[in-house]
């Protein structure tokens, strides 16, 4: 069986705070680290999507409109493969192991 957790590939969290939300695999590592002993991926996804816009909002449009995102390392037992996939380029450089431990870099990542 070949190798279907791939960088681009979207997949559905099952375990967490963010179970449920789709999210876009940006790397993947079959034979773990010394951090991370087993296989796992580094995903990108969207906590809080926007709101549809309307006409009762009236100032609070911008505040409604904003996306938070998040970058998590998640174990392939967590994660649910689609059959989906997206063809945008990932910057890897960005969000590295350095950047996931400091919070402050994680969120301006």
């Amino acid at each position: 069986m070949g190798k279907f957790m791939k960088p681009g590939k979207v997949v559905l969290v099952l375990a967490g705070c963010y179970s449920g939300c789709k999210v876009i695999i940006m790397k993947n590592i079959d034979d773990g680290t010394s951090d991370h002993p087993y296989s796992h991926a580094r995903v990108a996804g969207i906590d809080h999507y926007p709101r549809k816009v309307t006409a009762a909002m009236g100032k609070k449009i911008a505040k409604m409109s904003k996306i938070k995102s998040f970058v998590k390392v998640y174990n392939y037992n967590h994660l649910m493969p689609t059959r989906y996939s997206v063809d945008i380029p990932l910057d890897k450089t960005v969000i590295n192991r350095d950047v996931l431990r400091d919070p402050a870099l994680k969120c301006k990542a």
